[in-house]
């Protein structure tokens, strides 16, 4: 007997057993509902979807051809036509997440308006996102079942077996479109309880991988941006933990975190670490200040004394009471990052770097496997970075250490338009094309994500639509490039009344009212000139 049939008799019984008052419950109704709304609570989410992301980490391990991806969605609608355009064109939602983005909540989702993204969003607009994202994906899991039942009742209307038999294979093969959320959670907002109390938030909404950065909470910057400050390990430790500690409260034993260093592009700190003795890891961090070597008498009023293989160091410390790192430490800096998180707790690594080179990436990540063998990572390619110039630049340079003449490229100049179609810019597409093949098989990469696409795609298509509809094409802007691609495409929300549920609704008032009821899709309703 298959899934749904078990369902339907499961029901039956429960019916059955409180008599004459439930009558008019239809067992095979209830089993549609249940099957419509699998996951009851955000904790089965995280639970269901953290399994998902183990099973896909190991597949990495096995074959590094096996990465995963994600893009970041700022609305449930967004993640929602993602999932369903995923699985209309590649048949599955294996390999496919979605990222939550600090960024894109501060810049679209606070009540405050657009803000940097410097954690000054409210916190509890994160957990609403992924509890959002999530309805979203159930509702497209309700509708595309409402429409497989539509279709098993046509089925037995026309006598049909062998379709009615391959529609219920469909109804127990169906795969949900609820995938693993990848959710920042920027440095913690706040200290480590404040970390704790949020990532609770998060997970009770359905988030099964937290990413937390390395920087001081209160000073957070966008990775890309200039000014970052990191924390000394411990602090960031403490965080990593009490977020562990929120997973296994919840019993989602086999949540994910995420360790994100910035330490690549940060050159401040706005701590000495404490250090108890040569070579401790809060000695280690130490190492990295820019000091200048002291005596006692060389000292001036409130200056900071450490002392450093034996000899008295003064750290250099700005007028906006920060220390600096010493220039060209980065790489070493996020080394031990990567290691130590790994070594406490962390279960895979972020590096943000300053461009998308698979050299500098797969030459950190082979340092951290020295001591973490199966140290992987997840990669922002950044919308930040300009992709079209770095890569031809790439290419030039490799050209140019090859030998071959490049004289006809202007190395600062290579956006142009000019050299579009060149060989050049074909080779280097060609780069970009394979980057996230290449990167995880050289680099470590498990998981690719663009953190911020559908802001970027939001602000494009609204441009296009805007120029042509209030220029000269007037309304045959919005039909050419909108309705008509949407017809042509199968672009599922072109019948927008029975995306929002509306199709769903009248099949409920029918449970509800039999015959009595009043539905809203019957021969006039104008979306029948999209069938």
């Amino acid at each position: 007997m298959s899934q749904y049939a078990d369902d339907i008799q499961s029901a039956a019984g429960l019916i059955a057993g409180n008599g004459s008052a439930w009558d008019a419950i239809d067992p095979e109704s209830v089993a549609r509902m249940r099957a419509q709304n699998r996951f009851r609570t955000g904790l089965d989410i995280a639970r269901y979807t953290a399994k998902i992301m183990r099973e896909d980490m190991a597949r990495y391990d096995a074959d590094s051809s096996q990465y995963t991806q994600s893009l970041g969605c700022w609305h449930g609608f967004i993640g929602q036509q993602k999932m369903i355009s995923i699985k209309k064109h590649f048949g599955s939602t294996k390999g496919r997440y979605l990222y939550l983005s600090g960024w894109m909540v501060a810049a679209l989702r606070s009540e405050f308006g657009p803000l940097p993204d410097q954690s000054m969003h409210e916190k509890t607009s994160v957990p609403a996102l992924i509890e959002e994202l999530y309805t979203f994906l159930r509702q497209a899991d309700a509708r595309e079942l409402n429409g497989l039942f539509r279709e098993l009742d046509e089925a037995r209307d026309e006598g049909n077996a062998l379709r009615e038999r391959d529609v219920r294979n469909r109804i127990d093969d169906f795969e949900t479109h609820v995938v693993p959320i990848i959710a920042d959670i920027d440095a913690g907002f706040g200290n480590a309880e404040a970390t704790y109390l949020l990532a609770r938030k998060m997970i009770e909404a359905g988030a099964c991988a937290l990413q937390i950065e390395n920087q001081v909470s209160d000073e957070k910057q966008c990775g890309h941006q200039d000014g970052k400050v990191t924390v000394p390990h411990e602090d960031f430790l403490a965080k990593i933990r009490a977020i562990r500690y929120a997973f296994l409260e919840l019993g989602v034993d086999d949540g994910i975190i995420v360790a994100r260093t910035d330490s690549l592009g940060a050159g401040l700190t706005k701590q000495i670490a404490v250090t108890h003795e040569p070579g401790d890891l809060g000695d280690r961090y130490n190492a990295f200040l820019d000091c200048d070597e002291v005596t006692p008498e060389e000292l001036r009023n409130g200056d900071v004394l450490i002392k450093r293989d034996g000899k008295f160091m003064h750290p250099k410390r700005l007028p906006s009471n920060l220390f600096q790192f010493r220039p060209g430490t980065g790489e070493d800096r996020c080394v031990l990052d990567c290691i130590t998180s790994l070594q406490n707790g962390a279960d895979l690594l972020w590096i943000e770097t300053e461009k998308p080179h698979i050299g500098q990436i797969g030459g950190m990540v082979e340092r951290i496997r020295e001591v973490v063998p199966n140290a992987k990572l997840v990669y922002n390619n950044s919308p930040s970075f300009n992709w079209t110039l770095n890569f031809r630049q790439q290419i030039y340079d490799a050209w140019a250490g090859e030998g071959k003449d490049v004289s006809a490229y202007d190395r600062d100049n290579l956006m142009s338009v000019e050299y579009d179609g060149t060989a050049l810019s074909d080779a280097a597409d060609e780069k970009i094309r394979t980057f996230q093949a290449d990167a995880s098989r050289d680099a470590g990469i498990f998981h690719h994500l663009i953190t911020l696409p559908t802001y970027h795609t939001a602000a494009l298509s609204t441009d296009t639509l805007s120029k042509e509809y209030f220029g000269e094409l007037g309304m045959l802007g919005y039909v050419l490039h909108v309705q008509r691609e949407e017809i042509r495409q199968g672009i599922a929300c072109v019948k927008h009344q029975n995306m929002a549920g509306s199709d769903i609704g009248d099949d409920h008032k029918e449970y509800f009212a039999g015959d009595a009821a009043l539905k809203a899709g019957g021969e006039d309703n104008t979306m029948n000139q999209f069938s």
